[in-house]
């Protein structure tokens, strides 16, 4: 199991508005069966850290390429994808192996 988190270094001033589109667009990856359910959070400068930022991050049963055949992109996500990316002065993603209880040892 992994977990993944995109990470968006957004305008100054436009956190909030770029969490409010990447919860549409998690919402519309797991109505279409392609995502578990996503965790959206920001800082627009009134908690303790890196200021205007957004972050996204959902788990996964394994990792797989974005380019797969049998992947479809909801038209949704295409639109408000591109306003996301209007904020965002820059992006990252990230990938971490979760601990689950199979993996550990005796």
């Amino acid at each position: 199991m992994y977990l993944i988190r995109r990470v968006w270094k957004v305008k100054p001033g436009t956190p909030r508005k770029a969490a409010e589109l990447l919860a549409k667009i998690a919402a519309a990856y797991q109505e279409a069966g392609q995502r578990e359910e996503a965790r959206i959070y920001f800082n627009g400068g009134t908690c303790p850290g890196e200021i205007d930022r957004v972050y996204m991050e959902w788990t996964a049963p394994s990792l797989e390429s974005p380019y797969r055949a049998e992947n479809r992109i909801p038209d949704a996500v295409r639109k408000w994808g591109r306003q996301v990316r209007e904020l965002a002065e820059e992006s990252r993603i990230e990938f971490y192996e979760l601990l689950t209880p199979e993996k550990y040892e005796e």
